[in-house]
This record gives C-alpha cells, structure tokens and sequence, in this order.
C-alpha cells in the first residue's frame, strides 16, 4: 500500500514538473508572439506610404526648395525662408514616415509599429503647421516667397494614411494582447485545480 502512495505521490510530482516545463514553453511562445504584428495587406499600403513618402522628399516643399533641400537647410531653403514648422515636419517624415515604419514593416514588431504610429501621428499636425505657415505671413508682415509646394501636399497626405493604418494595426494587436491575457488568467486556474487534485489525493488515499 505504501508503495502505491508513493507511486501516486512521484507521479503526481511528475506531472506537475511536466506542467512547468509547458507552461514555461507556452509562456516564451506568446512572448515572441505578442511582440510581432501581422498587418496583412496593411503592409502593402504601408509599404506604399512609405514610397510616397520617400518621393515626396524630392519633390518641391516650397518654391524651388524639396524636402531634401529642407532637411539639409540648403541655400534654396532659405531663400525661400523655411520656416521651422516645415522643418520639423520634415525631420519628422524621413524619421517616422519613412525609417521607423519602413524597420517596423521588415521586422514586424508591435513595438516599433506603436512608435511609427506615434511619430506619424506628431507629423500629421507639423505638417498642418507647416501648410499653415506657407500661407501666412510671419514676423513683420512679411508674406512667404511661395505657398506651398506639391512635396509638402503629397507628403502630409503619406504621414495621414500611415498613422489611420499603423493604428488600425496597433489596435488590433492590443485587442490581442487582452484576449491572451484572459487565455493565461483561464490557464492558470485549470493549473491550479490539477496541482490542488494531485496534492489532495494522496491524503484521501491515507
């Protein structure tokens, strides 16, 4: 009788170890899983705002200046007196437009695309600034040399669409997150019972 309890009691402990040695396999499986993001064919339009992005660059900001000539402070910038909202907005589309969302597209993780998100969606209100400013007179009275440029237009269009796109993709990742944080929360009480079950039957069987 003796040797059956303890029988009982090794299995038991064989079990919950076995336990263990899934939930800690299970636990590094959703880790790498809640950190990666599946956009589907959000990636394509990404990947598109990104390319426009990138093209608006190049094109005019304002007057003779492109953006490119803008993030530089080249001469033609200045002679077209870029203020610092464009600037900023600038600065901000080749960082988050164009780098952090074109890294987060490669890499697929949620934390790159919620700072892409972020980053875009800070550029969306520079670049209503930057419009604002291309059309009104600064200190003085004295009127801008050119209104604005179609580099600006398309590029304040590319920083709309990837911040309505990356958030509909963070979103949909946070909803995740809480649904796996129920699954665990379940998980875990059905551990509990099976552990509790094998620790109380060895004291039934006594």
């Amino acid at each position: 009788m003796t040797a059956d309890k303890d029988q009982e009691i090794d299995h038991g402990q064989d079990a919950a170890g076995d336990l263990a040695a899934y939930e800690s396999d299970l636990r590094r499986a959703e880790r790498k899983v809640a950190g990666e993001i599946d956009p589907g064919m959000r990636a394509v339009v990404v990947a598109v705002g990104v390319l426009v992005a990138m093209l608006s660059m190049v094109l005019p900001h304002t007057g003779t200046a492109s953006g490119i000539e803008v993030l530089t402070f080249a001469p033609d910038a200045d002679a077209e007196r870029v203020t610092i909202t464009s600037e900023v907005f600038v600065y901000l589309l080749t960082i988050f437009g164009i780098g952090v969302s074109a890294f987060a597209l490669l890499t697929r993780r949620w934390l790159l695309a919620w700072i892409a998100l972020c980053g875009n969606a800070v550029a969306c209100v520079a670049g209503m600034l930057a419009w604002w400013s291309r059309n009104t007179p600064g200190v003085g009275g004295i009127e801008p040399p050119s209104g604005v440029g179609i580099g600006l237009i398309i590029g304040w269009l590319a920083v709309l669409v990837l911040t309505f796109h990356w958030a509909r993709v963070v979103w949909a990742r946070s909803t995740y997150h809480l649904a796996l944080e129920e699954q665990r929360r379940k998980e875990a009480a059905t551990r509990d019972a099976v552990a509790r079950s094998l620790q109380l039957k060895p004291d039934r069987d006594a």
